[in-house]
């Protein structure tokens, strides 16, 4: 049992941790449950094993409180919707026959049921299904789970703290179900949620919980005075329940801002803030409104979404500081460690001086209670540490890793005809037309083709040694004429090389930049089973060598038909990376898209005329205070144009989004000067396409007619039907025909299938428009 000493009276916690596994445990043991393979009772089994496992290690690592309830099979806003019964009606039947299936059809969706809408958690790349509800959503609280893994772990000895969304966040996160009026407002459904978060405190009290967290993060975002006073009501009658645990509400991602005094007055025991990054203005915003007096914080002074180690003395200051504003002071990272791998110390192939500048999620439990050591014992409990890690700090610092000067000096020079087309688009729109002569409503695909076990084969074979890299391009060039083939015999108009040789879209160009340094096991969840290795961008980038378009000619001379070259944009790079701590984004970002700008010019040299530049990203990084945004898009939309804009006016430049709200940057959507964009439009029923026609957007448009993401095959009807609603937003002159997002994570059987009726949909719009 885990017991609290006067020497350990400031507690080290965290508020969530990686679900996978070491080995990926959780993907492979989900993925076989689908595939039939693996039975509900193993899963279960596997998912049990995976969370002893993981409050073990955080026992061991001095964690003093572990928390419950933030293990998830694929989401846990999803798991939200399932404790407080917000099920669609269109899944209820499903989930009372079997729970854990029917689970994952509101995940997943089937062939005759569609999933939740997927989108962006915050400014994170993980991925949340957002919750549908209705003026007729009635709640019930089934709060059985969160009650089990309390005592599972209470069972094991830890002392143990349940996570909850909290419910003001879940309903700002929720969304008109589908039938329901655009202007619902699911928070006016509080006063009906509020009993059900009522009754869940009580199990859990009853169950034993000390302490229930309850996370706020939508409350760091602007808020309109009415959802700060649903925030004052909410914490009232929670705080008034007699037969309740102790509460916790936590905030992270940035600062509380005007929220921080309703949840400092709220009648509640403890306050959970960030003070890492802009976050950091929580220390004088708690100052201003006169701390915590009697209550507890949990200062989130490690860094929960990046990698680098923690500066100790500097996070010992500001938890020395806190100590005068509240009760007690606890010590934890800033958010959930589910945004971090999980141990850098099995990274044997990254030279072991700069593996010591690297925290993942066990380094940073160490650190939060290497802290908490030194916070309640003194700093002399931890002069080692501290020794040690100013060393670290210092060898980082001064590393030549971190420094090109040549990188310096090209970017110090960019100008600002470097990020500007020469030509209107107009202009070059009839250019384009005349040397690609595409029909109206042309059709394309995002970029990746189905990862087939054999490219993924081949990948392990060329690593081990059992082919040469001869022998590997041989099975490049191989799965590229099928693919290409394919297309052809399918009706695709715009062509694209399938990405084989890719293993993900950041990673591959990552692995061909200076600067970056790439993981082994470093996989972060993005969504339900999809998992990626986020490379660490740790210095000055630069292109040493081209990096595409060996395969992009190669695809080129297999077809008459243009193929489009694909790259990653510089917004994405830095997004999708663990990116330097150590300068402005901006500068990095400048830096990364001058190495990208190389190679759009030798795509154009080669003979390539359509290129895209993915930047899925651009909406997920923009900052969660409307104040913060100008100065990031700015920086974001100059580096994509800086990307592209040295091509000639006939080379047609495309850019892809997909899985995030986009209403909010549609001027950002037109700074990028892309002739074409794709976006995901399908789960959302192309309210894109209605929000760009409706602000006027100029340029041609791709809102997707096949959602990737579910394993369901969407008829020719279907596909008909959300073009048809795109055209009413859209010129036909103007929108193109393609699926949300490219076809990695899809099997062969099912991108056949769906590609005939995305082809299918477009012939029959096409002969329905009126004769030019």
């Amino acid at each position: 049992m885990t017991t609290e000493s006067a020497a350990t009276a400031v507690r080290a916690t965290v508020y969530g941790y990686p679900r996978q596994g070491p080995n990926r445990e959780l993907k492979k043991a989900v993925e076989g449950y689908w595939n039939g393979r693996v039975g509900a009772d193993a899963l279960r089994e596997t998912a049990r094993e995976l969370r002893r496992g993981a409050w073990q290690q955080l026992a061991d690592a001095g964690v003093h409180e572990v928390p419950t309830g933030d293990f998830s099979y694929y989401d846990h806003v999803l798991d939200t919707s399932l404790m407080v019964g917000a099920v669609p009606a269109r899944h209820r039947a499903a989930v009372e026959a079997d729970p854990l299936d029917g689970y994952f059809a509101m995940a997943r969706g089937t062939q005759d049921v569609a999933p939740l809408e997927m989108t962006k958690w915050f400014d994170t790349n993980y991925h949340f299904l957002v919750p549908e509800l209705g003026p007729d959503t009635v709640f019930t609280a089934d709060p059985g789970r969160q009650v089990a893994e309390l005592r599972e772990a209470r069972a094991l000895g830890h002392r143990a703290r349940p996570v909850l969304l909290g419910p003001v966040t879940y309903l700002l996160l929720a969304k008109p179900a589908p039938g329901v009026a655009d202007d619902f407002v699911p928070l006016t459904l509080l006063d009906r949620l509020l009993p059900v978060y009522t009754r869940v405190l009580a199990e859990l009290h009853a169950a034993g919980a000390e302490w229930v967290q309850l996370d706020e993060p939508a409350l760091v975002q602007d808020r309109t005075p009415a959802e700060l006073n649903a925030a004052t009501l909410t914490y009232r009658e929670l705080g008034a329940l007699t037969e309740r645990p102790k509460l916790l509400v936590a905030s992270y991602f940035d600062r509380l801002g005007e929220a921080l005094p309703v949840l400092a007055k709220a009648p509640v025991e403890g306050l959970a803030l960030d003070f890492t990054g802009a976050a950091a203005a929580n220390l004088a915003d708690l100052a201003a409104v006169g701390g915590l007096p009697g209550k507890r914080l949990v200062a989130g002074v490690v860094d929960g979404r990046n990698i680098w180690i923690n500066d100790l003395q500097k996070s010992l200051t500001t938890l020395g500081t806190l100590l005068g504003l509240a009760g007690r002071v606890d010590v934890a990272a800033s958010c959930s460690l589910l945004h971090v791998p999980l141990d850098a110390a099995v990274e044997r192939d990254i030279d072991p001086q700069i593996r010591r500048w690297l925290a993942f999620a066990r380094q940073k439990t160490a650190e939060i209670a290497t802290l908490a050591r030194g916070l309640g014992q003194g700093p002399a409990a931890i002069t080692a540490e501290l020794a040690a890690n100013r060393a670290d700090l210092a060898s980082r610092t001064h590393s030549p890793l971190t420094r090109d000067p040549a990188v310096r000096a090209r970017t110090a020079a960019i100008g600002a005809a470097d990020a500007r087309r020469a030509q209107p688009y107009a202009e070059r729109a009839a250019a384009q037309r005349a040397l690609l002569g595409l029909p109206l409503l042309p059709t394309t695909t995002i970029g990746s083709f189905p990862q087939t076990a054999e490219l993924r084969a081949a990948r392990a074979d060329l690593r081990s040694g059992r082919i040469d890299r001869a022998g590997y391009e041989g099975r490049i060039e191989d799965e590229i004429r099928e693919v290409i083939a394919f297309q052809e015999k399918a009706g695709i108009d715009v062509l694209v090389h399938g990405e084989p040789e890719r293993s993900d879209m950041v990673q591959y160009f990552a692995e061909q930049l200076t600067g970056y340094l790439a993981t082994r096991h470093g996989w972060v969840q993005s969504y339900g089973t999809r998992y990626v290795r986020p490379p660490v961008l740790a210095g000055d980038v630069s292109r040493p060598d081209p990096m595409t378009v060996r395969w992009t000619t190669y695809a080129q001379a297999q077809t008459a038909r243009p193929v489009k070259g694909m790259l990653t944009g510089p917004v994405t790079m830095l997004a999708w990376s663990f990116v330097r701590d150590d300068q402005p984004l901006g500068d990095t970002a400048r830096q990364v898209a001058l190495a990208l700008r190389d190679e759009v010019g030798d795509l154009e040299a080669a003979g390539t005329s359509v290129i895209q530049v993915d930047e899925p990203a651009l909406r997920e990084t923009l900052p969660l205070r409307a104040a913060d945004r100008a100065q990031y898009l700015a920086w974001a939309t100059e580096a994509f144009r800086l990307t592209v804009c040295g091509v000639r006016p006939d080379t047609q430049i495309h850019t892809h989004m997909c899985y995030a709200e986009f209403g909010d940057i549609l001027q950002a959507i037109d700074d990028l000067d892309a002739d074409v964009i794709s976006l995901e439009a399908a789960r959302s029923h192309m309210q894109v396409a209605g929000e760009l026609g409706g602000a006027g957007y100029p340029r041609e448009v791709g809102p997707g007619v096949w959602d990737i993401h579910s394993p369901r095959i969407p008829s020719a009807e279907e596909a008909a039907a959300l073009l048809r609603k795109g055209l009413e937003a859209i010129p036909a002159e103007r929108l193109w025909v393609n699926p949300d997002c490219g076809l990695k994570t899809r099997g062969w059987p099912e991108t056949r299938a769906s590609l005939a009726s995305l082809v299918a949909a477009a012939r029959e719009v096409r002969g329905e428009l009126p004769a030019s």
